[in-house]
């Protein structure tokens, strides 16, 4: 076995994990190169070689796995800076994704703006064509029309066109035909058919999902193919494999053609990773929480699986129709910019990334942010981060938080440093709050399983308000998204249509349409060099009451995937159905024949995962661990702290607060009356007075 490498790039740093042959884990961490972020992986790549002694190349050479989790997705929806958009759309449903089944963000206020058009109204063309709800051709293509809106949107410079007729999942061939006049006309655009980016209903789902991977996926294109370059020309001969939203991976060649999938992939791994950590941990019901150096990700994880939702993603406003980890993001990090606005102090969501960043890191930023406030109040090393290989400077640090948002508030420099520690620290906890009771789920009943590399300064100080008890911070934590790269299966998650009263659905129907599927995904998970035999398949129905807009995916009620399909597996799902929904919304309508919207497969095929070698007992008392000491803000006053040097602890060493536990790339600070011990897979329990 080779080497295999996990990269997450994030706002502010691009984190590395290298699984050695023998199963040791090295992290890394360089700044993200925001340009092009091709620039910070290959430079983590160089980094990581020289920590083994060996040339880039000759490292890639013998690696056998590269798994990548980027944002490029991502930041392309939040700042709106895609590619130009055309959309051809059955005639008459032009203007169906700006009245988004009416939905509104702000019900009360009037004046609240619609979110930014993917596709400007002159970029959008009705084509005569309609298919029935089977499938049957009402009206044929008008394949002049199709000709001349495409060489409209040529003139005007359009470079991607989403492609979203009625009723193209049951029949695609309309879109099919349009996809050839398309490259007859435009041979240079993009194309995105709405029955391979999500073959379901809804219509608008549907066409959003659609809008925006045209809108993503030239950037998303872009960036793979030259990041694919780079590591070829430095050595790398295999695939390279990305991280999806629904937490499986896939290779680039893959996604490049369903750029969406890629939304939110970094955050995934970070998710995948706290199962695996927590798994070990003997933790099922857990929060997970990242905190790095731009965002805050939240996912509550029950019976040790995240939560994958269908429908009712919102990412930037727009709805994606796709299978995603469920997630909630806020932008509160360690570069989160603090300010005061109308005599109140706000912390984020602007961030200052990692260019200029925090004035700590001596790159020209001026405006404080909590990584400043961590500074002033002892819980950070104030010389360096990451074991010292990242330099910091104290100048200008104290003078900004005083001048910025000290006066205006008429607080002295601590005061106004522990202003920023407690409204960032209650921006989180009310991320958690919204998550948890959403689903209808009390806080106190977890676990907070804490990664990114900020973590675990914070989290004992959410715990604390939100009741929360116990902790896991594992070792590992600082590039946990990376690891979770590493952990992750490969994967595709597929549906079609078939709308039908459950009781009259047809088990035939169904099987054929899981066959389908299933052929679909052995030939698309053979580029990963997966045969039928190295796939686990489960499939599932989407059912939901009628008159809902949103369906659950309930397992089909069958003993194995060969299993027969009949009436009785069909009731047994539906019945599942009921006890999931009631599980979830705390209610069920049994007397009500449920809808079957879609039936779904999903088709994974086992990674090697990295061994991680157990944290060794150490003989040697805990205080010998002590580095240093320095003071730190707790209870209203600087304490004389100690600080562990976390190389130095190992499995049964127990702490109590208040310390500081300095680990290579990430701080944990224990408060007064918290106390963590380290276990045997290099995780330190901490618990919460």
């Amino acid at each position: 076995m080779g080497f295999r490498i996990g990269i997450d790039v994030g706002g502010t740093f691009t984190d590395f994990v290298l699984a050695r042959p023998g199963g040791e884990l090295v992290l890394s961490k360089v700044p993200t190169t925001l340009a092009d972020q091709s620039l910070g992986v290959m430079q983590g790549l160089s980094a990581l070689a020289a920590k083994e002694g060996l040339a880039t190349r000759a490292l890639l050479e013998a690696t056998e796995l590269v798994v990548h989790g980027t944002t490029t997705a991502d930041n392309t929806l939040i700042e709106m800076n895609g590619a130009k958009v055309g959309l051809l759309t059955t005639e008459g449903h032009r203007d169906e994704i700006e009245i988004r089944r009416g939905y509104k963000e702000e019900i009360w206020d009037p004046a609240f703006p619609p979110p930014v058009p993917i596709a400007k109204r002159r970029h959008r063309f009705g084509i005569p064509e309609r298919l029935d709800f089977r499938g049957n051709v009402v009206r044929k293509l008008d394949e002049e029309a199709v000709r001349t809106a495409v060489r409209r949107l040529r003139r005007d410079g359009i470079e991607s066109i989403a492609v979203s007729f009625l009723f193209s999942f049951v029949n695609p061939s309309h879109e099919l035909r349009a996809r050839e006049l398309i490259r007859q006309e435009h041979p240079d655009a993009r194309v995105s058919l709405s029955h391979e980016v999500m073959p379901t209903a809804p219509e608008f789902e549907r066409t959003s999902t659609t809008l925006v991977d045209a809108y993503v996926g030239p950037r998303v294109q872009t960036y793979l193919e030259r990041l694919e370059r780079a590591l070829q020309e430095a050595g790398y001969r295999h695939d390279l494999l990305l991280m999806q939203s629904s937490g499986a991976i896939m290779t680039a060649a893959f996604l490049a053609g369903k750029a969406v999938a890629a939304l939110g992939s970094g955050p995934t791994g970070g998710v995948m990773g706290a199962c695996a950590a927590a798994q070990t941990a003997g933790v099922s019901d857990f929060i997970a929480i990242d905190m790095g150096g731009t965002s805050y990700e939240v996912c509550v994880v029950r019976k040790g699986r995240p939560t994958i939702k269908s429908f009712w993603n919102w990412q930037q406003r727009y709805l994606i129709g796709l299978p995603m980890v469920e997630m909630h993001a806020i932008g509160a990090g360690g570069g989160s910019i603090a300010n005061v606005q109308a005599g109140a102090l706000h912390v984020g969501p602007k961030s200052a990334k990692a260019e200029p960043g925090p004035i700590c890191y001596g790159r020209g930023g001026v405006e404080p942010t909590v990584t400043d406030a961590n500074v002033v109040l002892g819980y950070l090393n104030p010389e360096a981060l990451c074991g010292g290989e990242f330099k910091l400077v104290s100048a200008g640090v104290r003078q900004a938080i005083a001048e910025r948002i000290g006066k205006p508030l008429g607080l002295d420099v601590v005061e106004a440093a522990h202003g920023i520690f407690r409204i960032v620290n209650a921006n989180m906890a009310n991320a958690i709050r919204r998550v948890s009771s959403q689903a209808g789920l009390d806080p106190r009943e977890f676990a907070l399983v804490v990664y990114g590399g900020n973590g675990p300064v914070h989290a004992g100080k959410q715990a604390e308000e939100l009741g929360i008890r116990k902790m896991l911070v594992p070792k590992t934590s600082p590039a946990f998204s990376a690891l979770g790269l590493l952990i992750a299966d490969y994967g595709v998650d597929l549906q079609r249509s078939y709308i039908s009263p459950s009781g009259r659905a047809s088990p035939g129907r169904i099987a054929e349409l899981f066959r389908e599927m299933q052929a679909q995904a052995e030939s698309e998970l053979r580029v990963a060099g997966l045969g039928p035999q190295d796939l686990e398949l489960r499939r599932y129905l989407n059912l939901c009451y009628p008159g809902q807009t949103f369906d659950m995916s309930v397992p089909l009620a069958v003993s194995s995937v060969g299993g027969e399909i009949g009436a009785a597996t069909l009731a047994a799902t539906v019945a599942a159905f009921h006890d999931l929904h009631e599980e979830l919304h705390t209610y069920a309508v049994r007397e009500e024949e449920p809808i079957l919207r879609s039936v779904r497969l999903q088709a994974a095929g086992r990674t090697p995962k990295p061994m991680v070698r157990r944290c060794p007992r150490l003989s040697t008392p805990v205080v010998e661990a002590v580095r240093s000491r320095r003071p730190a803000w707790f209870d209203g006053r600087f304490v004389d702290t100690p600080v562990y040097d976390g190389d130095r602890l190992g499995f049964g060493h127990r702490l109590a607060g208040p310390a500081i536990v300095e680990e290579r790339f990430t701080t944990l600070v224990l408060y007064p009356g918290h106390t963590a011990e380290l276990d045997e897979h290099g995780n330190y329990v901490v618990t919460v007075a």
